[in-house]
């Protein structure tokens, strides 16, 4: 029955008098892990350009934590989802449409922000280097690339962020649950941002193993070596060749075409094969 009633007060009746102040409610915001796959560079034309995973923060310009670098979010708008609020940043801050979204983790914990109760709904973000068209938003001071490099010490993870002209440090406590993860050390970045990035970190590489994931940091053509290169960036090590090719043969597929450009040998085309 659609008209069941409770005590006698049906669901229309009790709708009508609901009082949503009656529990506290927190603020929801995304933050949104950006991550790039570039070019280092280099002075050598004859040398095949090595590359470095990157990852976008923003410098803020508001309190709390003016002047530290953040990731790129802002608080979920009553009329859309978690998802769109997460595209919507990403275009308002970062100049950033299309590539691969997804949700990574709810990050909860009291007191995680200092404004109020808030709970922040991360997402992880891929983009291929050449269709950034980088600006920072309205409540941005900068928006910059920041290299990214780890080093693990059991189960601690030790970010290295750094550019031109800055560089940021954390450590975190790492666990297989993402809500045990803990700050050690932090330097420059805000909030509890360390353990988003880490946490991201930590899911992309798990998905390189299983998934065609690192095809959205690539163009649409692309070398082998150069699909090889961006692996080695995300999980930062070496790979050997031949074990490479034969663990992606069954993504890929050969094209007619060759690189073109001097200084060392053209290199056979690839591009991503159709599920």
């Amino acid at each position: 029955m659609l008209n069941q009633s409770v005590s006698g007060i049906n669901e229309k009746h009790f709708l009508a008098h609901y009082n949503p102040g009656e529990y506290p409610r927190p603020s929801v915001t995304v933050d949104i892990v950006l991550f790039t796959v570039a070019d280092v560079k280099g002075d050598n034309y004859r040398k095949l350009s090595e590359k470095e995973l990157r990852i976008l923060l923003i410098k803020r310009g508001r309190h709390p934590f003016i002047g530290q670098w953040a990731l790129p979010g802002g608080f979920v708008n009553p009329e859309e989802t978690v998802g769109e609020a997460a595209s919507r940043e990403l275009a308002e801050e970062a100049g950033v449409s299309g590539g691969y979204l997804e949700q990574l983790y709810t990050f909860s914990k009291p007191k995680r922000d200092p404004r109020t109760w808030v709970i922040s709904c991360a997402h992880m973000a891929l983009i291929d280097s050449e269709r950034l068209n980088l600006r920072a938003g309205s409540d941005a001071d900068d928006a910059r690339w920041f290299v990214v490099k780890t080093e693990n010490k059991g189960n601690n993870i030790k970010l290295l962020l750094s550019n031109e002209d800055t560089d940021l440090t954390a450590v975190v406590e790492t666990r297989s649950d993402a809500s045990e993860m803990r700050i050690i050390e932090n330097n420059g970045l805000a909030f509890d941002h360390s353990e988003i990035i880490a946490c991201a970190i930590n899911r992309l590489r798990a998905r390189l193993e299983h998934t065609d994931l690192a095809f959205s940091l690539v163009g649409e053509k692309f070398t082998l070596t150069q699909l090889q290169q961006v692996y080695e960036a995300i999980l930062g090590k070496p790979l050997y060749k031949a074990a490479f090719r034969r663990k992606v043969k069954s993504l890929v597929t050969e094209t007619d075409e060759y690189t073109q450009k001097g200084g060392h040998r053209p290199s056979q085309i690839f591009i991503r094969r159709n599920s």
